[in-house]
């Protein structure tokens, strides 16, 4: 199944939404722990829900179960832990959480994990995807836009 990720840093909302749009992502999944922040412009929850309905016909859900906690994301950014041990901590969590079990399949189809990094390559919603392949044989084909 078609399953995409993408962060809304460095984007301009037209760019943004044109390639959710062009990718015919059925929802966004939000894996950021703090979804209402004002620095995060057209992607705060709300206005994000409206738009990506209005543009995309595409729903929003908010998968707390997939952000990190406050404890792990505030050790990575103040560089109390390097991206190693972010990651270490990161799919313990995943594991504690089950989220095999408890992430839909269905949402994964056309879905699109949302945070805010740019690029995958430092950021939990790869090691998402990466994570359920592990657990799922690999029924995920992951395209990251950028």
């Amino acid at each position: 199944m078609k399953t995409y990720t993408i962060g809304f840093t460095q984007k301009k909302a037209d760019r943004f939404f044109s390639l959710l749009r062009e990718s015919g992502v059925r929802q966004l999944l939000d894996v950021r722990l703090n979804n209402i922040s004002q620095l995060a412009g057209f992607a705060k929850r709300d206005d994000l829900r409206f738009f990506l309905k209005e543009l995309c016909d595409a729903d929003y859900y908010h998968m707390e179960d997939l952000a990190p906690t406050k404890d792990i994301l505030n050790a990575y950014k103040k560089k109390e832990i390097p991206w190693q041990a972010y990651e270490d901590q990161y799919l313990d969590l995943m594991v504690q959480r089950n989220i095999e079990r408890t992430v839909s399949k269905e949402l994964m189809d056309h879905g699109c994990l949302l945070c805010s990094e740019h690029e995958p390559h430092f950021c939990h919603r790869r090691l998402v995807v990466e994570y359920l392949n592990d657990h799922w044989d690999a029924e995920l084909q992951v395209e990251h836009l950028v």
